[in-house]
């Protein structure tokens, strides 16, 4: 089983990283829309710091000649967390460009509309983005200059504006581009409201195609925000027709050099810190298996595996963010170890936690007919889950496929949560129904409380990765959504503390444990523990009376079987040497 489900993950890691290496973008992002019939697309969402850098174009947008009257553009909202859009929340069923920008209240917005006639884009602001530093293209940001050019000495042709807090506002005629900095509130909507980007026209026998280009420089404090820019298809929001989308986007997004959002750029030292945290763990397990002097299972060694596989991962994670943020992409070699390393600790950890839930060698050596069609159903569910997570998180949010992929991972991550409770809850039940046919023997098994603390880890473990990680995330401020890559993390590392701690090598292992409180009141005054060293020890015990003093129970205990066959037997040598007596 196990060589062939390695050849079979290993294959797949394979496929899987060859398509992906071909497809996967990183912080350059390079989306080409393709037969899109979608009211809106959200382009891209990245935190930005003071110094930071948007800079945008859209190019070969088609338009089929005779409906140059339709309305396109873009959007750019800035909010303060990584919640639900309030503009696409109460615009699913009106086009937002179609009003105007002034009664837009639910915080900071900018509006690009695309007027096809003119050959012009129109930038309006809202009353809540109080300033804006707005260019022709990057070239003319200041941060970008060269150190040796001043300011002086930029071109006046790239610039549309500039307001250095004068009462007197001039409007320039033509349609350059410059920043409108320093820009009182209550004129700043006014100012934005009269700017126009130029929008370049080439046209073939059968379809126009149209581009335009602009950049967004953040530079102060105040402008710090989550910026989400989406293009909307007004005509997509009729129900008679549709209109089908061609174009390219390109967008690159920087804070001072650092292609890292805002919320990301604590995670490469976090992924690096957590996979040393990983490999030390992993190094005092091989000391504790190496020292130990008690039986030692397969599922021991295959918990040290799956330790070492984290490890890896997180490494390689670290340093595939760490090229991202000085490079703004991947390197394949990097990526590739990390996206196998992702799918086969991914599948060792359900097959672990499955094994584990099973009782595999602690107290059976073969496995049921149905924990096998389990793991034929939950390894290739735990994969596909796997893959989804890699091509969301390394896929472009604007892509056709994105929401599609984060619906399987959801539902797929979804099944495979429930599906590794089901072994915990067999063996449960196994134990419930043996209590009832078994007489005392079946007693002291079901009194057995290990199973019920795993099947509590697991639904705890499950619950605050893929519910409270994701509250917090959705909560905290921009710069902060690193937390819920940390508590994550920080989870899975106490999971796998805690499932170690509880199934470690030791002589008389607590797979099972029962206390005298636990037992019924015809036993009160006995203690029973399940000696687990290997399979073969199911239905031993050791029974220690409680009524003798303890000098006598340390050198009178005896270990018994607890047959009935044997014990009866026992009971009636006793009454017979005593009649003899």
């Amino acid at each position: 089983m196990s060589r062939r489900l390695t050849g079979l993950l290993l294959t797949v890691a394979v496929l899987v990283v060859a398509l992906l290496v071909t497809t996967t973008v990183a912080r350059r992002h390079h989306l080409e829309v393709r037969d899109d019939f979608r009211r809106y697309i959200l382009l891209s969402t990245f935190g930005f710091y003071a110094g930071g850098v948007l800079d945008v174009r859209v190019s070969h947008f088609r338009v089929d000649p005779g409906t140059e009257e339709n309305m396109f553009g873009l959007s750019l909202d800035k909010t303060m967390s990584d919640s639900m859009n309030p503009y696409l929340d109460t615009h699913q069923d009106k086009c937002i460009l179609t009003e105007p920008v002034a009664v837009q209240s639910n915080g900071p917005i900018v509006f690009f509309k695309m007027d096809l006639k003119q050959n012009v884009v129109h930038v309006s602001c809202s009353k809540d983005w109080q300033n804006i530093h707005l260019y022709k293209d990057r070239s003319g940001v200041p941060a970008l200059r060269s150190k040796r050019q001043s300011f002086a000495q930029v071109s006046d042709s790239k610039m549309v504006y500039m307001q250095r807090r004068r009462r007197d506002y001039h409007v320039p005629e033509s349609n350059d581009f410059a920043p409108v900095a320093g820009v009182e509130s209550g004129n700043a909507a006014t100012v934005c409201s009269k700017l126009t980007l130029p929008l370049e026209v080439k046209s073939d026998d059968m379809f126009k195609y149209y581009s335009f280009n602009f950049a967004i420089y953040v530079a102060t404090k105040q402008e710090e925000g989550l910026y989400n820019l989406y293009f909307h298809s007004c005509p997509n929001y009729a129900t008679n027709s549709l209109y089908e989308l061609n174009f390219n986007v390109d967008i690159e997004e920087k804070n001072s050099g650092n292609y890292l959002s805002a919320g990301e750029m604590p995670l490469p030292a976090l992924y690096f810190m957590m996979s040393v945290l990983f490999f030390l763990s992993g190094l005092f397990w091989l000391f504790i298996l190496r020292k130990s002097k008690h039986p030692l299972f397969k599922i021991h060694y295959l918990m040290g595996v799956l330790v070492f596989l984290k490890s890896l991962s997180l490494m390689f994670h670290a340093i595939n963010y760490h090229f991202i943020e000085v490079q703004g992409e991947h390197v394949e070699a990097w990526a590739i170890l990390y996206y196998i390393t992702h799918l086969l600790k991914g599948a060792v950890l359900i097959i672990t936690i499955v094994l584990i839930g099973t009782g595999w060698t602690f107290i059976k050596h073969i496995l049921a007919d149905k924990d096998k069609k389990l793991f034929m159903i939950v390894i290739p569910l735990q994969v596909l889950a796997n893959v989804a997570e890699i091509i969301i998180a390394e896929s472009d949010e604007g892509d056709k496929e994105y929401s599609t992929w984060r619906d399987i991972f959801m539902l797929v991550d979804l099944l495979c949560c429930g599906a590794i409770l089901f072994p915990v809850v067999w063996s449960i039940r196994h134990l419930q129904e043996a209590a009832g046919t078994d007489g005392k023997a079946a007693i002291n098994l079901r009194k057995l409380k290990l199973f019920r603390q795993f099947y509590i880890m697991i639904v705890c473990y499950i619950y605050f990765t893929r519910i409270i990680v994701i509250l917090l995330k959705i909560t905290v401020a921009f710069q902060y959504a690193w937390l819920d890559e940390m508590f994550k993390e920080m989870a899975t590392y106490v999971f796998f503390v805690l499932t170690g701690y509880k199934f470690r090598p030791v002589s008389q292992h607590p797979y099972f444990s029962l206390h005298g409180d636990d037992l019924d009141d015809d036993d009160d005054d006995g203690e029973v523990e399940i000696l687990t060293q290997s399979g073969l020890s199911d239905g031993n015990s050791k029974i220690t009376n409680r009524s003798q003093p303890t000098s006598a129970v340390a050198s009178g205990a005896t270990m018994v079987e607890s047959h009935e066959e044997e014990r009866e037997n026992l009971i009636s040598k006793r009454e017979s040497s005593h009649e003899y007596d």
